[in-house]
């Protein structure tokens, strides 16, 4: 049985279903409300960046700094990718 949770809710089943799978109110709504959008594709993948294979060294080590993975300057190149994608 679906409840009705106001106006802000675009599609009561889908965000019961998540709230079920345990996703928090506030995504379940976003998501749910995407969906009811026929402009929006939440299903579609998103950015466009290139896969990591095709970032530079230099430019994975940023990333990792980013992130703050730990050991990364003494990484190879397919490790950093390794760790990035952890």
């Amino acid at each position: 049985m679906n409840k009705d949770h106001g106006p802000s809710v675009k599609n009561e089943e889908t965000y019961e279903a998540l709230r079920d799978k345990g996703y928090s109110k506030q995504k379940s709504a976003a998501i749910a409300n995407a969906q009811a959008n026929r402009d929006m594709s939440p299903s579609e993948k998103g950015g466009k960046a290139p896969p990591y294979e095709e970032w530079t060294k230099d430019d994975l080590l940023d990333r990792a700094t980013e992130l703050d993975i730990e050991g990364r300057w003494d990484m190879t190149k397919s490790e950093l990718i390794k760790a990035l994608r952890r």
